[in-house]
């Protein structure tokens, strides 16, 4: 296992964070690579892989408003299925992503761009961060890096989150 996820377990494990995940491009990989670790029921409670626009409707409640007006690859979309994904599971903390992995792209939205967002729960209150990133590979390259990249980014918005508890 490599240091990075090493530390990315232990901040779950500290902050008692139980993570689902709202998977498109990434297909599983950040579950996956979360499993890897012995353990990983202390910090995974399930995963959403949601490929069509369907699957993201009907499993995760993303409106198709939102992705007729938005494109599937949005950051909006991605924050319903993060937001989806808490409502549906045990969890306090979602990870989702969207995107076009490759090889072939909608023309408008570039190969390589994927859109995240993390959404963390403490109690009734929902706050969801997201932000989009374009990855340079082939197809299980940005696959591979947009997982890395999202686990990767859990402490710093799970921070602002506390900060923003604070504050409110």
């Amino acid at each position: 296992m490599n240091e990075n996820l090493h530390s990315v377990l232990r901040y779950l494990q500290e902050n008692k964070l139980k993570l689902v995940t709202a998977e498109s491009c990434t297909a599983g990989l950040v579950a996956s690579t979360l499993a890897e670790a012995p353990g990983s029921a202390s910090w995974l409670e399930c995963a959403f892989v949601t490929y069509s626009p369907q699957a993201k409707i009907s499993c995760l409640g993303v409106k198709a408003e939102t992705i007729e007006r938005y494109n599937l690859t949005s950051e909006e979309v991605a924050r319903e299925m993060a937001e989806g994904a808490l409502r549906a599971s045990r969890a306090n903390v979602a990870i989702a992503d969207t995107g076009l992995a490759g090889p072939g792209g909608d023309g408008e939205i570039p190969v390589g761009t994927v859109c995240f967002a993390w959404s963390f729960q403490q109690g009734e209150r929902v706050v969801t961060f997201s932000e989009t990133r374009r990855f340079a590979g082939d197809r299980n390259e940005v696959r591979q890096t947009s997982a890395e990249y999202a686990l990767s980014r859990i402490w710093h918005y799970h921070s602002t989150f506390l900060e923003q508890q604070k504050r409110a």
